[in-house]
């Protein structure tokens, strides 16, 4: 039977041989990694930038060759029409348009690569060229077109470049600090626009032919765009498939250059335009309404590229509808706004409105109803010329104040029935008091015959208001004479 030690002591030797195992592992990976760390340099040293054949590769790849093969071999054969019926997917034609349109692609990318290189090696001749020349074939050209020139004015630009750009690739070059190539370098440098300008022809082929079968493959994104125009926006995108999965903000910039206008005005240049700028809609549409309508035929033509990606509708009647709509809408853009109509009077309202009645409305209407005196005023009479506050027609005008033979300027208003109301409840109040006697009245009255007498001070008052109204109608104008004084 074991002891207890002697398990401990064959514990410990498993540890040991497991710590071992694993020291092997680690150090066979650890040489593994130099060896692969070893390779990549190696692979980088190798590399030598300054060879062209090392930078580019996709012109001799055999993928490369066979799609070029075949594209040619299409181009020089026609459309097979005996594969119409089959299911696209299955159908070679259908294959070799997506190798295409993914070699396109790579093209596109080659060029770049190449394009870097001619950069770095022509920078020490003209170093302000790639900021004047953006695209890269253009670069390419006015390379190979100037080579180690330094007088400008020898080389004819013309038909490569615009000619405002010319002037500006002149004017630099003449004080450039830029020195000769060697041969070896500048040989290197004509080969690789060799290389680059080879690239853009056989991405021509490629597009030449896939537009050739654009009516079987989109036939609704070649409706609305044209097969040329569908042909260059499946080969930058990357395929039908690739395009249909684009925001339709994308599609629009497909194929945008940078424009280069050397301080020229930019109100004629067409921003954030691609491929869509060719077809024949945007041309034909007036250059205030291009920039909605680029827009519009962006999104019709991502529309129609996901019913091709899915076969919905390979007749095109889809495509036809879409390019119908688009017609329509500019036409609808280019109307003139409708005239102003004039606008009528409402019809008057002949029946009598309603109004608010009673005792409250008509104790409001005497209260503020015109006085005799502003109706005189606001009267004149025909013939005779009304008196004013400053005279000879200056300041207020009095109207027919003082015209009505009376002589009178002022028009006595009567007491209202709501004064003589007022009066009435104000003499019940206060005890049978009118108010009209003051408070030094007395009943007390002094007489010559019999020194004081008890009298009534109202009938007194009653008297004498009786006295002046017989004397007002005995007397013709005495009344007045007395109030005037």
């Amino acid at each position: 039977m074991a002891t207890l030690a002697d398990s401990f002591l064959a514990d410990l030797d498993e540890l040991s041989d497991n710590e071992a195992d694993v020291l092997e592992e680690e150090n066979d990976d650890v040489t593994n990694m130099e060896e692969d760390v070893d390779g990549d340099l190696a692979d980088i040293e190798a590399l030598n930038y300054d060879e062209l054949d090392s930078v580019s590769k996709l012109q001799k790849t055999q993928r490369y060759i066979d799609i070029m093969q075949k594209v040619e071999d299409a181009l020089e054969k026609g459309s097979d029409i005996s594969n119409q019926g089959m299911v696209l997917e299955d159908d070679p034609e259908y294959q070799l348009i997506v190798d295409c349109n993914s070699l396109s692609v790579d093209i596109e990318n080659e060029i770049v690569i190449i394009h870097n290189f001619i950069r770095d090696k022509y920078r020490l001749k003209f170093p302000e060229l790639e900021s004047l020349v953006h695209h890269p074939i253009d670069y390419a050209r006015v390379v190979k077109k100037i080579g180690n020139e330094m007088d400008l004015t020898l080389v004819d630009l013309e038909g490569l470049l615009p000619s405002a750009i010319i002037m500006v690739v002149s004017v630099t070059a003449s004080t450039t600090s830029g020195k000769p190539l060697p041969e070896d370098v500048l040989q290197k440098t004509i080969d690789a626009c060799d290389r680059a300008l080879a690239l853009d022809m056989a991405k021509k082929k490629v597009l030449d032919f896939v537009e050739s079968r654009m009516g079987y493959i989109a036939p609704n994104l070649s409706t609305i765009v044209g097969s040329a125009v569908a042909a260059k926006l499946m080969g930058t995108a990357g395929g039908l498939s690739a395009l249909a999965k684009m925001p339709a903000c994308n599609v629009q910039l497909l194929g945008a250059k940078k424009k280069t206008l050397a301080g020229f005005s930019t109100a004629t240049s067409q921003f954030r335009v691609g491929y869509i700028e060719q077809t024949e809609i945007f041309q034909s549409t007036p250059p205030a309404l291009r920039s909605r309508a680029c827009r519009l035929l962006a999104s019709k033509a991502t529309l129609a590229a996901r019913i091709d990606s899915t076969r919905g509708d390979p007749s095109g009647n889809a495509g036809r509808t879409l390019k119908d709509e688009i017609h329509k809408k500019i036409e609808k853009w280019q109307e003139p706004p409708p005239a102003k109509q004039p606008k009528p009077l409402p019809v008057p309202d002949s029946e009598p409105k309603k109004k608010r009645g009673g005792r409250r409305l008509r104790k409001m209407k005497e209260r503020y109803a015109i006085t005799d005196m502003r109706k005189l005023a606001n009267r004149m009479q025909f013939g005779v010329p009304e008196e004013s506050s400053l005279g000879d027609g200056l300041g207020e005008g009095y109207g027919m104040l003082g015209q009505a033979g009376s002589g009178k300027l002022r028009v006595s208003v009567g007491q209202s029935k709501l004064a003589a109301k007022v009066a009435k409840k104000f003499k019940e109040k206060h005890g049978g008091s009118s108010g009209a006697t003051s408070g030094l009245t007395s009943s007390l009255a002094f007489t010559p015959v019999q020194g004081i007498e008890l009298t009534n001070p109202q009938a007194h008052a009653h008297q004498l208001g009786s006295g002046t109204q017989s004397t007002y109608f005995s007397e013709t104008g005495t009344f007045s004479k007395i109030k005037r004084t």
